[in-house]
Formats: C-alpha cells, structure tokens, sequence
C-alpha cells in the first residue's frame, strides 16, 4: 500500500464510530443538497475527474505485465519503448487530474466553508443578548470552523473517497479474477489479516484523540482566562505565580504524556498495517510465484497482480467504514443547522415603518417583562457547564406594568435597589428584547413596527464598562460612523473633553487601545465611549451607570462631557450617585421590577421612602 492508502485507511479508521448511533433528520439530506445546489457543476466535474482516475489504477499494473509478458519476454523492443511511453504518458495524464481534481475538491470545499460560515456569523449575531450570556464562546467558535470544516467533507473527501474507492474496488477486483482467481481469492481471505488489526488500532487512536481534544481544551481554557486582561490583573492581585506555573505545567504534562501515546500508537498503526500488508504481499509472491514456475501463471501477469493487490485493501479499508464517513458529515452538518435553526426573539417586520424626524419621546405602556428560557434564546450543547449541568431559568417577571412617558428632548433617571430591573428598562429601549407583554414606543411608533437599523442609528449607549475593541482608537470611534472623517472625529473627541490626551499620545488617532481598551485609564476610556455616541449623533441617549466607578476627577471630566452630548437629546440615566441626576426632568423610581413613583427631586425626596432611603444614604444632609 502506498503512504496515501495508509493514510486514507488511518483517517477512516479513527473516525468516531458513536455517530452510527445517533439518527439524522429526514430534512437534512435535503438541506445538505440545498447547499450543493450552487456547486453542481464543480461537484460533476470532481465526480468525472475522479471516475477516470478509478479506471487509470488498473493501467499502470497491466502495462507492466504487457512489457514484461509481450516485450522483455519476447525480446520485442518496440513493444517495451512504446509501453513505457505510454505509461509515461499515463503519469503525466494522472497528475495533471489530479491537480484538476484538487483544484474542484478545493473550489467545492472552501466555498461551502464560506457559505456556511457566513451564514451562522450573520445568524448568530441576530441572536438576543441573552443567547450570549449562556453560550460558551469557545463552543461556538468550534461550530462556525470545526463543524463548517466538517460538514464541507462530505462534498469533498467523503464523496470522492467513496465513488473513487467504490470504481477502483469493483475495476481492480474485475481485472484481478480476469488475471488469476486464484490469486484474488487468497487475497481476499487475507484481507482479514489486514482488516481486524487496523480497525483494533483505529478504536485506540480515536480513544487517545478525544481525550487529547478534552485534555487540550482544558489547558487552552487555562490560557484564555489567564492571558486576557482582566484574567492577568486577577491572577496578579489574587493568584499565586508559583501554583500558577505548577497548576499549568500538571495539565501540559497531561498533554504531553497524551501526545507521546498518540505517536506512539500512529507508529504502530502505520507499522502494523505496512507489516500485514507486506506479509499479504509476500503471500501471494509465494503462491503466485509457484503459478509462474509452473507454467500456469506468466510473470507479467504474478507482478501486475501484486501491484493491483496494494490498490486493493486501500478501498476496501476506507469502504468498511464508509458509513462512519457519512455520518460524521451529516452530524456536522446538524450541528451546524442547529445553530441556523436558532429563531431570532427580535425580528424586523416585514414591512417596517419609518420613524419621524425630530426628537424623539419614549412611551411604555403596560410594559411586562421576563427574561427568556434556554428553550428559547439558547442550545444545550453551546452552554454546558464544567460540571456538565445545564442551568434552567425559570420564566420570572423582571418589569411588572410599566407606565411612563419621556418628553421628547427631556431626561429621565431611572433609580432604585441593584437588580430592581433599571438595566432591563434600558436594553428595552435599545429592543435587546421585545417585552412579554404591553408596547414600547418611540417618536409615537411600536418599536417592533420599526427595524433594528432605523432603532441602531436613532440610539446612542453608554454603558457602566464600555467596550473598546483591541483596535486603534479612529476605527473604535468610526465603529459608531462608518467613513467619518477627521475632523469629525476630532470635533467627537473635542466634545467628550478628550481631544487634549489623545494628540498628546504618539500615535494619537492610530493609538491602540489594547484589550477591552485597558491601555486605557477609565475615565479616558469612558470618553472615548461618549465620543463614539457623540459621532453618531443619536437622538435617544441611555447612560447606564456610565460614571459608576470613576474618581470625582474623572466623573467631572465624563459629567462635562455627558451635558454636552445630552443637550437637545432624549435621555435616559440610569445613575449609581444620586448627584448627578437630581436636575433630571422625571425621575423614576424601580423597586422589585415595579415602577413605584415618578417625578422630580424635590418632589420624592419629600414623598417617597425608597427614593429619601436611597439618597440619604449617599448624603448625611437634607438638600
């Protein structure tokens, strides 16, 4: 067998069998040609590329047995210079298909990745925050490369494999009993020989893999949480280098035992299939050569026979475990149609109305929310936990009969205990959710009448730790405005008071930020937040807790910055000190996802418990 046929059988081989066990829905099969649909002719055009190489296998053998048997034997000297011209020819025939078929395996197999990956990019960002806060990146990033990569492998090597292995097996066996039945019967009876080791060394290759894979995901998960920023600032206030470095050398210890195992046993599975495959060999040379001295077998015909004998338990190998094959690409394919089949909870209507020019006022009216279920925001196997448990939620109201109007062009604050469900109203004005029950309207319009990009572009965030892309600080900022210029980049950072720092920097706006923007101080990167609102001109602004953790330096320098850009602009603040928003217009009060009372400073603070509680708590006088 040549390196190519080992490895075929190998991979085969290793294959894990358990997905015999799991049943594909009937529509998969038709979703799966859906995808094929586009490549058809790429697919035909493998398919007849790899049909005639099947049948070239068997020229090369019996030219050989043509020079030996009617040239070298005969004494005919044409006949040996034109057949080896034309096994010459044959070769070079071979390997310019083979560049061909490579070249259509490879067109089918990256274009499919791209669709596929495309399409779970664009589907899984449709999804609601909550899917988000339960998926387990890493699981998900493994469907958009590891599953796509896996699913492209049935128009690629699983499909050429079998038809390639199929023609081959059924030529080869054809012309080895046109040449000697006795010959291709022993070679079949031997092939158990082959066959019982390979697939014993295949389960224990595939056993060691899937924990190579476990083990690897365990030390990679270490890394992930150690080397991004806020794991490092953790380790380095809390941890312990040396436990560190122990902890970390155990598992990569782990590893490294595993993978000095898993070389080991691929040299003995290489080695015993090469052996058997050998001795399978000299076998037949034993018998065959008997054939030849006694006249019953020309030698032509003893060395065409050997050579077909290595193409033959290549195929039947790869085709015993053919049913592997398939369906470890078509549970490929479900895991990655598990993910497209997510429903978005938030959807565009189909014919979305416009929003008015203006300012805009914000309305909730009988507004009742509760967070969604797994069921309907999340997947089982994007989400299991170390301990491999699932956490179920249970359907609870966040917000109970929410009534209240923002004026156009006013600022409304909301207050109350942590978790009394402030941040919940906030992401309803940013349709992050749909509520349960009731309407959220904005400018007079039903936000689930208006699409996400009408909603994206009519509201501005600035959140308690605002995200900054490991990016320059110029693409941070055009994130908000795709193709601003300069200058108004320059007139954004001007008005978040942080123009002066960043043309102090080297790099000024080329400056990167780092991780998270933690290059970075918090008021900085709170500015620089602000600026991304400023550029994108919003007409609703939602603040939530945007200074809650900044020193009095810094919340000045942000709270400057927060009038300015919520002048003539509908607000909603969501404040941890109380001090910044008792010149609000309304301030509403949250206890409990209810709204308890609305109206100005003076007014709760002289009429409300919760809201005098919660400020007195802040200041040791009356105001």
């Amino acid at each position: 067998m040549s390196q190519m046929q080992i490895w075929e059988s190998y991979r085969s081989l290793t294959r894990d069998p358990s997905v015999k066990k799991r049943g594909i829905q009937q529509n998969t099969y038709k979703r799966v040609l859906k995808y094929a649909k586009p490549f058809k002719f790429d697919i035909f055009s493998l398919i007849f590329i790899v049909v005639i190489d099947a049948f070239l296998v068997v020229a090369q053998p019996l030219l050989f047995k043509r020079i030996i048997d009617e040239g070298i034997s005969a004494g005919n000297k044409g006949v040996v210079i034109n057949t080896a011209l034309i096994v010459g020819l044959l070769a070079v025939i071979s390997g310019v298909l083979s560049v061909i078929e490579r070249l259509y395996s490879s067109r089918i197999g990256e274009g499919l990745i791209l669709t596929l990956r495309s399409e779970v990019f664009n589907h899984v960002q449709s999804q609601p925050i909550g899917f988000f806060t339960r998926t387990q990146t890493g699981s998900l990033i493994s469907r958009v490369n590891g599953d796509v990569i896996g699913a492209q492998q049935a128009f690629t090597s699983t499909l050429s494999g079998i038809i390639s292995n199929g023609i081959s097996l059924v030529v080869v066996l054809a012309t080895m009993i046109f040449l000697s039945w006795q010959i291709t019967l022993t070679s079949l009876i031997l092939l158990p020989l082959f066959l019982i080791p390979a697939k014993y060394m295949g389960k224990k290759v595939q056993a060691l893999s899937r924990e190579q894979m476990s083990l690897n995901a365990e030390m990679s998960q270490t890394m992930t949480e150690r080397f991004n920023v806020s794991g490092a600032l953790l380790v380095k206030l809390f941890g312990n280098p040396q436990v560190e470095g122990d902890n970390f050398f155990k598992k990569a210890s782990r590893v490294k035992d595993i993978g000095v195992r898993i070389a080991m046993t691929n040299r003995v599975f290489f080695v015993a299939l090469t052996t058997v495959a050998t001795i399978a060999t000299a076998i037949v040379y034993g018998f065959g050569g008997v054939l030849v001295v006694t006249g019953a077998l020309t030698l032509g015909t003893l060395l065409a026979l050997t050579a077909l004998l290595a193409r033959l338990y290549g195929p039947l190998t790869s085709l015993s475990n053919v049913r592997v094959d398939v369906m470890t690409a078509f549970v490929s394919f479900e895991r990655v149609f598990e993910v497209l089949d997510l429903e978005p909870l938030v959807k565009d209507p189909v014919s979305p109305k416009t929003l008015k020019a203006g300012p805009l006022e914000i309305d909730f009216q009988s507004v009742s929310f509760a967070y969604p279920s797994r069921a309907q925001v999340g997947l089982e196997s994007l989400e299991i936990a170390a301990d491999g448990k699932v956490e179920e939620t249970i359907n609870e109201l966040a917000l109970e009969e929410i009534n209240f109007n923002v004026p156009a062009g006013s600022m409304l604050a909301l207050v109350g205990p942590s978790g009394s469900g402030k941040t919940t109203i906030s992401q309803l004005i940013s349709r992050l959710y749909d509520p349960t029950k009731g309407q959220v309207l904005i400018g007079g319009t039903d936000m689930k009448d208006l699409d996400r990009t009408q909603i994206r572009q009519a509201i501005g965030v600035v959140t308690q730790d605002s995200h900054l892309f490991h990016d320059s600080i110029k693409n941070n900022l055009q994130y908000s405005k795709k193709g601003a210029t300069e200058d108004e980049i320059w007139d954004a950072l001007k008005s978040a008071q942080i123009s002066d720092f960043v043309k102090s920097l080297p790099d000024k706006l080329d400056t990167v930020v780092g991780d998270r923007g933690y290059r970075l101080s918090g008021g900085e990167k709170q500015r620089i937040a602000i600026a991304r609102v400023f550029l994108k001109h919003p007409r609703i602004i939602i603040l939530d807790e945007a200074t809650a953790h900044l020193d009095n330096e810094n919340e000045a320098a942000v709270q400057v910055a927060l009038s300015t850009v919520l002048k003539g602009r509908t607000s909603v603040v969501i404040a941890h000190r109380l001090s910044t928003i008792i010149n609000a217009d309304q301030i509403a009060v949250i206890k409990d996802g209810k709204l308890i009372a609305i109206d100005t400073h003076k007014k709760l603070l002289a009429g409300n418990s919760v809201y005098s509680d919660l400020y007195n708590q802040q200041f040791s006088i009356d105001v």
